[in-house]
């Protein structure tokens, strides 16, 4: 194939031919990059400004050395969550090995659509998914399939419960004669309502359930909003319970939220794709008793597991369902009585290995790695709680029940009306003033700040620096009230 055009680097020649110029390429890349992550501290956790190159089309093919100044252009306009300072959102610096790893699989570029395309991708997943389903005490047939983020491991869970419920696997919604809903708490995730759109029941159909003043699902309000949709003739067919609520990192009473959708003979989905990574901590594992007896489990380990992203995963109690009621077969694509096509059974057709970085950060890391981390994040969590809940001008939206914390400052000199905008001016000077990044949700009509302790790096240092950046601001706010 005439390559006259491309530059010498453009691919890796399989026969060395190359080798010298794209090593050369590949060391450059890889040194400023180096250099950029090393000092990372350097930078503000959120850019001021973000300037992104050129997206023209150049007729030839432009220099290494003005890619290289317009990686760094991007590199230093992106958000930095290696900062110590990046506490305000479930986005964490990654592994080492899950960076190194994304870069194996990109550059293998297998295709798990199917065995054939991804012969050992594919039985990995299928092995460490099992596994994985095991740690949540699913049971000896569970399995899954990986997916790109949360969002779409719920519509999976959501497609199957649909499926299985009411049998439109192969035929339309038209033959159901009642209209179809689901149930979970009002501050659950908003890819539910997405899923719901998708799956042709429209977003309304996500039957918003009462949280008592920790933001759990009510159950006794659970089972009156199941009884209330059955005399109005619609037809309840799942209950979604959340394991690591996003704005307040709460959790719903699982076993108690189980037997209401027991007793009305309801799938059972928990979307634990933050608070799933508890099962690796002996010491907080207990928290989420009761996810054993869930139909489908939706984990992110992109999250409290350190891996790159993309790396989210369904998971099944019985990974038959996925045959049974998801299961669409590609006539083009060679079967494997051992190892299904994954493509097959999955949202996706197309997808990359992520299957790679994770199975790589838990052979990294160690079970006894990522427990430390977890536990560690505890630790610093009950510190901040602790200071908030000593703090005169400070309150709590529920009491923390992982590694994240929703607070916000009602000094007594701020009349209420005015907190919103008291809050979000401390956020910003929090950024400005101090490299501390929280963010700042709506929770219940008004405005907090979240912190949420991934950074391995962070410590009590940043802890002091964020409470000694509130207590300048709100003394400098009570002088120019007065």
């Amino acid at each position: 194939m005439n390559r006259s055009n491309t530059p010498q680097a453009a691919f890796i020649d399989p026969s060395g031919g190359n080798a010298e110029a794209v090593r050369d390429f590949a060391e450059d890349v890889l040194d400023q990059l180096l250099g950029q992550l090393e000092t990372a501290d350097d930078r503000s956790p959120l850019p001021e400004v973000s300037v992104i190159p050129s997206v023209m089309f150049p007729d030839s093919s432009r220099p290494h050395g003005d890619l290289l100044t317009d990686l760094e252009t991007i590199v230093t306009g992106s958000m930095n969550p290696a900062h110590p300072g990046y506490i305000g959102h479930m986005d964490t610096m990654p592994t080492t090995v899950s960076v190194l790893g994304d870069l194996v699989t990109s550059a293998v570029n297998n295709n798990m659509l199917s065995v054939e395309m991804s012969p050992v991708f594919s039985e990995l997943e299928v092995q460490l998914v099992e596994r994985i389903a095991d740690e949540f005490g699913l049971g000896p047939g569970a399995g899954g399939v990986l997916c790109s983020g949360g969002s779409l491991a719920n519509l999976h869970a959501l497609s199957v419960a649909r499926n299985q419920a009411f049998t439109v696997h192969k035929e339309s919604l038209a033959s159901v004669d009642r209209t179809p809903v689901l149930f979970a708490s009002e501050v659950a995730h908003t890819s539910l309502q997405k899923a719901a759109m998708l799956l042709g029941l429209g977003a309304d159909a996500v039957i918003p359930v009462e949280t008592d003043d920790d933001s759990r699902m009510a159950p006794t309000a659970l089972a009156q909003a199941i009884e209330t949709a059955e005399r109005e003739d619609q037809a309840p067919f799942c209950v979604v319970a959340t394991a690591g609520t996003t704005t307040t990192g709460n959790i719903d009473p699982l076993p108690a939220v189980r037997d209401v959708a027991d007793a009305h003979d309801l799938w059972f989905h928990v979307d634990a794709a933050y608070g799933g990574a508890l099962v690796f901590s002996e010491a907080e594992r207990g928290r989420l008793d009761g996810i054993e007896a869930a139909d489908s489990v939706t984990f992110n380990p992109q999250k409290w597991c350190y891996v790159a992203k993309t790396c989210a995963m369904a998971l099944f109690a019985d990974g038959d369902v996925l045959q049974e009621d998801f299961r669409i077969g590609a006539p083009y694509m060679r079967g494997d009585d051992a190892i299904p096509n994954l493509g097959e059974l999955s949202v996706q057709g197309t997808r990359r290995a992520d299957i790679l970085k994770l199975w790589l950060t838990f052979q990294h890391l160690g079970r006894n790695g990522l427990e430390q981390l977890i536990d560690e994040s505890y630790r610093l969590t009950a510190v901040i709680h602790e200071h908030v809940v000593e703090h005169d001008a400070l309150e709590c939206a529920s009491r923390p029940e992982m590694n994240l914390l929703c607070f916000r400052a009602v000094p007594e000199w701020c009349p209420p009306e005015g907190r919103d905008e008291l809050n979000n001016r401390l956020q910003q000077t929090l950024l400005s003033e101090h490299d501390i990044f929280v963010s700042l949700p709506t929770y219940r009509d008004s405005r907090w700040l979240r912190v949420v302790l991934l950074n391995p790096f962070t410590g009590e240092e940043t802890i002091q620096r964020l409470f000694s950046g509130i207590d300048a601001f709100l003394t400098a706010g009570k002088t120019g009230s007065n």
